[in-house]
């Protein structure tokens, strides 16, 4: 395979972004990959603006939980209870939406493809809009910042001091949760750490909690002061010192890369780049952005065995399905189905270890589902199948499958439709100096990222030439309907 520069600026724009819009298409082939590297960072340097949806009624019942008189408070605790759990499953749906459309329209595309990493890495399920908006904003505001940074704010928010229950780790009966998913999952990596090392770093995180607001909150009472030995260390040590002893340990700094290697770059790591990355980005003091700048400007991130070896993610594939084809979706919410379906629903990973990403995101009914989207919005056609009946996962979702919203015209529970509205003008604009012979190739280079060409005859089949514009529709939709679309 022959890596042309428009190949080159195509695999950075879908590793260090979700993919080119279609208002770039003409420039792929001229501009620099360099440019394209320095244009990425620029955009993104500056820090994002909070995505706060949480409803403002909701926001007046927690900060009004202490006003309430011990008289009422009974009375009225479970009805709130009730009333804020309905309300935040609305509200982290929105999140969900508003935050794709971040990811589709916004210039700083690293910044968010970064913070997707961190979402899956440091992975929290709550169902408190409160909790994971303001997770969501830390991660956001130091997804190119320190890793150390980075590792304090989340260990620190509510969101990770509940999903992993350290509200309840106090002195004399320690919990492990978060002190085992801190060195396993988020900095070491499991076999670099002994289980009296967890139990030790658990009585340093006792104390910790946060308040129905979300506040980080040290219950000094509850707190273990006393002498501590952890990796080899010892001294009355808080949560902060813990954390310190891990970053101090290069094995953190090698860990993290090579996760985002993996997921950077190529499921295979290759150890000697992992090795030399590993050593910068420690001797940085854990700088993310230097250390994507080292991964983006090497001569092997452009190496043909790292472009299009990669299965995109379900939300990369949304995200980017939408950055091909500019639309306006009159049914946004359809996309929390999409996500169930195929098995990435933001704010709801599968566990505190995130998606397992890779192969992991085939299957032979999620490969045909993946195949049938780009026709589905063509067509605004129906999603007409339903999510694994756990509604914990669902986001709310089974209720509306319960009472029968969405009823498709096939009769069956959970349909929605797409209900796509596709730019398609700016799209055919893209194209109109390429002549029609060329246009087939012309299409394929742009949307088939890095692999074997694909057979033009067989897609040739399903193609509409009574036309130049429906020639170029019908050939768009059938490319990402193959499975070659599913790779960058």
């Amino acid at each position: 395979m022959i890596v042309t520069p428009q190949l080159k600026n195509q695999h950075l724009l879908w590793r260090a972004g979700f993919g080119p819009m279609a208002e770039e298409y003409q420039q792929l082939a001229t501009a620099t990959h360099k440019s394209y590297v320095n244009a990425l960072f620029k955009a993104s340097a500056k820090g994002p603006e909070m995505i706060d949806v949480a409803d403002n009624a909701l926001k007046g019942l927690v900060m009004g939980i202490k006003e309430v008189s011990n008289g009422q408070k009974r009375e009225q605790d479970e009805a709130e209870r009730r009333k804020r759990r309905q309300q935040s499953r609305e509200d982290i749906k929105s999140l969900n939406v508003t935050w794709l459309n971040q990811m589709v329209n916004s210039e700083q595309q690293l910044r968010e493809k970064m913070a997707l990493f961190w979402h899956g890495h440091f992975a929290s399920r709550n169902l408190n809009i409160l909790y994971q908006q303001q997770l969501l904003d830390i991660i956001r505001q130091n997804a190119l910042g320190n890793f150390g940074d980075l590792l304090r704010e989340v260990s620190k928010s509510a969101s990770m001091i509940n999903f992993l229950n350290n509200n309840q780790n106090r002195k004399g009966h320690p919990n492990e949760n978060f002190a085992r998913e801190v060195m396993e999952l988020f900095t070491m990596g499991r076999g670099n750490y002994t289980e009296n090392d967890i139990k030790e770093a658990a009585r340093a995180f006792t104390g910790w909690g946060a308040t129905i607001s979300g506040e980080f909150a040290f219950k000094k009472f509850q707190h273990d002061d006393g002498q501590k030995t952890v990796l080899g260390k010892t001294g009355n040590f808080t949560g902060d010192d813990v954390l310190n002893i891990l970053l101090e340990h290069k094995q953190t700094a090698t860990y993290i890369t090579r996760k985002i290697y993996r997921y950077f770059v190529n499921d295979v790591p290759d150890e000697t780049h992992v090795t030399w990355l590993a050593d910068r980005f420690y001797s940085s003091s854990y700088d993310i952005k230097e250390l994507m700048k080292d991964i983006f400007t090497s001569d092997w991130f452009y190496d043909a065995k790292n472009i299009g070896c990669r299965i995109k993610s379900p939300v990369e594939l949304i995200v980017g399905i939408r950055r091909v084809l500019p639309m306006k979706l009159e049914n946004e919410q359809v996309q929390l189905l999409l996500q169930r379906l195929l098995g990435q629903l933001l704010f709801y990973p599968p566990n505190v270890a995130g998606w397992p990403g890779g192969k992991n995101w085939i299957d032979s009914s999620s490969l045909m589902f993946r195949l049938r989207i780009p026709q589905l919005i063509y067509d605004n056609d129906e999603v007409a199948l339903s999510p694994k009946d756990d509604d914990d996962q669902m986001m709310g979702m089974k209720d509306m499958v319960g009472k029968g919203k969405g009823m498709g015209k096939k009769g069956m529970k959970g349909g929605q439709f797409i209900s796509a509205a596709v730019d398609w003008q700016t799209y055919l604009n893209k194209f109109e100096k390429v002549p029609r012979e060329k246009l087939m190739s012309a299409i394929s280079g742009i949307l088939i990222q890095g692999v074997a060409p694909v057979d033009e005859k067989i897609v040739s089949k399903y193609i509409d030439s009574s036309s130049r514009e429906s020639f170029i529709k019908s050939t768009t939709i059938q490319l990402m309907s193959t499975p070659e679309y599913q790779l960058c």
